[in-house]
């Protein structure tokens, strides 16, 4: 063999350049997106899950429903209704809120409206909207008629409703508030249990005391009752 031939190197002897900067340039990438993705992800669960613990949030905004199906749209920013023909909810009774969107939702108490409010929120939503404006100092609009109460009106009150509703219609805890209500929208409701269409008192008494009405009466029970100030309701109900 040639001595002046340059002898070959092996396979184990050829040296492959390094290039440690590229390759961990594009690992930093991939870590620093992993990890801001899973911070995102983490960031948007924990606010998703503290914003859908707030009643008032719900109410404000709709939830699933959006905007339409807001419950500040039809009864105040501060749950004080709208005089006609949407109740005031500040400030009433936990328990007798958190049932009537029950209600609604199962078909009980009918209202279009209404009954697609509360099937649009699963039954812990309804609990914080409940506990929401139950928390809310009571607030009302001005009655939209100050029509001339009959004088025989608070003895037929007396007769006929007191006994649930308490003194004035402050409320008991059989009945829930109905002073300072509006007037259209009692008689609305009167209206319906006499028709039936409402069913959601316990033993159908609503049905049974609105049947023995007349209309007159009914007017003028709604406007005795849109007419009295509000009164601190009871919170044990």
């Amino acid at each position: 063999m040639n001595d002046d031939l340059v002898p070959m190197r092996t396979h184990s002897t050829l040296h492959t350049p390094h290039r440690p900067a590229k390759f961990s340039a594009k690992l930093l990438l991939v870590f620093c997106t992993v990890a801001l993705n899973a911070a995102c992800t983490d960031r948007m669960e924990d606010t998703d899950d503290r914003w859908g613990q707030s009643g008032e949030l719900i109410a404000m905004s709709g939830g699933e429903g959006g905007a339409r199906y807001a419950c500040a749209t039809c009864h105040g920013a501060r749950g004080e209704g709208n005089g006609y023909d949407a109740p005031r909810l500040s400030g009433l009774p936990v328990g007798y809120l958190q049932k009537q969107m029950e209600d609604y939702a199962a078909g009980l108490r009918p209202h279009d409206v209404m009954r697609d409010v509360a099937r649009f929120l699963d039954s812990h939503e309804r609990v914080r909207v409940a506990q929401h404006y139950a928390a809310l100092p009571a607030r009302a609009m001005r009655p939209a008629t100050q029509d001339t109460v009959d004088p025989a009106t608070p003895a037929l009150y007396a007769a006929t409703c007191q006994h649930c509703h308490g003194a004035q219609g402050v409320g008991t805890v059989n009945g829930p508030p109905l002073n300072a209500q509006p007037a259209f929208y009692l008689a609305q409701q009167l209206q319906d249990w006499q028709l039936s269409k409402r069913r959601n008192d316990g033993g159908h008494e609503m049905l049974k005391v609105a049947q023995e009405l007349d209309a007159v009466q009914v007017r003028q029970l709604s406007l005795y009752l849109a007419q009295i100030p509000l009164r601190p309701a009871l919170q044990d109900r």
